[in-house]
């Protein structure tokens, strides 16, 4: 069983792999939940139930479910970054930056489409649930910077950060609206920001 990194929102961080584990079953449930009830009906005696774990378990790690979905969220960024990473290392350090682009907006997609409680908090964005909140964008675009600057061969200097900044906001808004669209992402919308993305990026990066 896959667990979690030390996320801010923890009252306790665990030691022991018991503990972690319980962890991951407990942010497991609570996505579950998010996705079958939504936010306002979610409740940590729910997430205890679900996860299969005392209600003191949720509160030696989450003094309430905002805390929750705060890890949930950081844990979804973790596993994006794991996924665009694996597709990095497939494609190779030679197919160039559009390729990465497009390794990093699919994750984005499969992850929007399959992975649960996703759809109501991604990254942070959403929380709380139904508010815009542009910081997790700032660290998305860090991590992104960090991770592609070594497989394009470039500086992660201010100008590469202030691009993917941007890039990862416009990406963010129009990924919304495509959802917003249809319930599975409209294609034309999403083809239409891979377009913009790929434009803009290729000012700095060509």
């Amino acid at each position: 069983m896959r667990t979690v990194p030390h996320a801010t929102s923890l009252r306790r961080a665990p030691v022991q792999r018991r503990s972690a584990e319980r962890l991951a079953r407990i942010l497991d449930a609570c996505a579950d939940l998010l996705d079958e009830v939504g936010y306002e009906d979610l409740s940590t005696r729910a997430v205890a139930l679900r996860a299969g774990v005392p209600i003191g378990s949720v509160y030696r790690f989450f003094g309430n479910k905002r805390q929750m979905a705060d890890a949930l969220a950081q844990r979804n960024l973790e596993r994006y970054t794991e996924r665009v990473t694996e597709r990095l290392g497939q494609a190779g350090g030679d197919a160039g930056w559009r390729a990465a682009l497009d390794a990093v907006l699919d994750e984005y997609l499969a992850m929007k489409r399959s992975a649960p409680g996703f759809s109501l908090v991604d990254f942070g964005n959403q929380i709380p649930v139904g508010a815009r909140h542009t910081e997790p964008n700032h660290r998305v675009a860090d991590r992104l910077t960090d991770l592609l600057s070594g497989h394009l061969g470039r500086e992660p200097d201010e100008d590469l950060r202030r691009a993917f900044l941007v890039a990862v906001e416009t990406a963010d808004t129009l990924v919304h609206l495509a959802f917003r669209v249809a319930p599975e992402g409209d294609e034309k919308i999403i083809e239409e920001a891979r377009a913009l993305l790929r434009a803009y990026l290729g000012r700095l990066l060509d």
